[in-house]
């Protein structure tokens, strides 16, 4: 009986990682999300856009993060990686094509909401709002920040060493053109 209701709870996870900024999740989502809607826009016929949406971001999401330890091309911009919230490593690819796979119909959804559904504002609010809710339940997470998605598979975003921080040096030219304005 111990065993059934242990195993019913979810445990903490064995030690406490660094947190990443939420907007660094979201820039990184919107470069994989966009890379993959540019890959699949090639393909006009929608139920083929959408089985070319789903390759290129399982190509992204999956292949590229276990071929390059945890960062897909939007996670390497913004210095970011996906580990095993138990293990604290890389998941194993069965554990990353759930994950992302259960993320791109989620993201479909939002792409054919952003694409179609301009005209019709309701439209566009309900293909939009699962990304939305997962996107505020990762807010509402104080100390992990996991969206569903990530509490279901036990998998945290966490900072990384290797990357192009494309946000600090995006904001470092931005800062440098507005001194020379200043001048």
């Amino acid at each position: 009986m111990e065993k059934t209701t242990a195993l019913m709870s979810k445990e903490p996870f064995p030690r406490h990682y660094p947190r990443v900024p939420i907007q660094r999740r979201i820039y990184a989502f919107i470069v994989d999300f966009v890379t993959a809607w540019f890959i699949s826009a090639l393909v006009g016929i929608p139920f083929l856009q959408l089985i070319m949406f789903v390759a290129a971001w399982l190509g992204l999401r999956v292949f590229a993060v276990s071929r390059f330890k945890g960062q897909s091309l939007g996670r390497w911009a913004f210095d970011i990686e996906i580990i095993d919230g138990r293990r604290g490593r890389l998941p194993d690819v069965t554990v990353l094509i759930k994950r992302e796979g259960a993320v791109s119909l989620i993201a479909f959804l939002g792409l054919v909401g952003l694409q179609y559904g301009f005209p019709n504002f309701l439209s566009i609010a309900l293909l939009v709002s699962p990304l939305l809710v997962d996107l505020v339940v990762a807010i509402g997470d104080e100390e992990h920040q996991q969206a569903i998605h990530d509490r279901f598979f036990d998998t945290i975003i966490v900072p990384s060493r290797r990357g192009y921080s494309l946000d600090l040096r995006i904001r470092r030219w931005v800062d440098d053109l507005m001194d020379r304005m200043r001048q």
